[in-house]
């Protein structure tokens, strides 16, 4: 079944490029739920430095992003007009967690729904800040989907360094090599470290990897929720960010 899934995305391919949408069985896909356009595993912090109020506008963004207009009309105008989401919450190397499984997103109803399931999970801040634990705990999750895609992302948003666990290049290196892009969303409420590098250039280098990998940095938390959106739509469409850096 996923060999022939992704035989027919190929197929499809010729159409979408033709400037036409194709769907069900026009498409190739003898099973059209079997797929999606892309995987998108939103891998949030929630270590000590984020504080309650933070944690809330960080989900908060999430959810306007994700019910945003034109978010959901580019999911819909993709080769098969859905996504697959999974929203996960990581601190310390020791602790990563699942909020919500995987749900295939395909219209505003659907989004609705999944931020309404999300925001009855309420946030915990604790430990430390391990990107490495989150994209290790990321990888796990992508090969537990229950559908087949084209693209496989994660999303790293947080506000720190890699300060637990293996060094991030490490985890990240191995993520790409599994073909998995990983994009970050570097929150710059604060200095890094005294005389280290600004955050943005330290996800650059550490952190996102993959074909098309880009950082959107976003000034602070109230920031958060237009740099979200931004980076699904450029996600979902698959577009190129000359130099890799999303700016505002």
């Amino acid at each position: 079944m996923r060999r022939r899934t992704l035989l027919g995305a190929a197929a499809a391919a010729a159409l979408v490029g033709g400037g036409v949408r194709a769907s069900g069985a026009q498409s190739g896909f003898a099973d059209a739920e079997d797929a999606v356009d892309v995987l998108l595993v939103l891998a949030v912090d929630v270590s000590r430095s984020v504080t309650e109020e933070e944690g809330r506008l960080q989900r908060q963004g999430y959810y306007a992003a994700l019910t945003d207009p034109q978010v959901v009309e580019t999911i819909r105008g993709g080769m098969l007009g859905a996504i697959g989401v999974a929203y996960i919450e990581w601190s310390g190397v020791e602790w990563q967690r699942l909020i919500e499984p995987w749900t295939r997103i395909g219209s505003a109803q659907d989004a609705e729904a999944w931020c309404a399931s999300v925001d009855r999970k309420p946030p915990q801040a604790v430990g430390w800040t391990s990107i490495s634990g989150a994209i290790d705990f990321s990888r796990k999750v992508l090969s537990e989907a229950p559908w087949d895609a084209m693209r496989k992302v994660v999303d790293i948003s947080g506000d720190g360094v890699n300060n637990s666990g293996r060094p991030a290049e490490q985890a990240r290196d191995e993520a790409v090599a599994e073909g998995i892009v990983i994009n970050g969303l570097p929150i710059l409420k604060a200095q890094v470290m005294a005389g280290g590098p600004p955050l943005t250039e330290y996800y650059q280098k550490n952190v996102v990897g993959g074909p098309g990998a880009f950082v959107v940095p976003a000034a602070d938390f109230h920031a958060f929720a237009q740099a979200v959106k931004r980076k699904i739509i450029m996600e979902v469409a698959g577009r190129h960010v000359p130099g890799g850096v999303l700016h505002g």
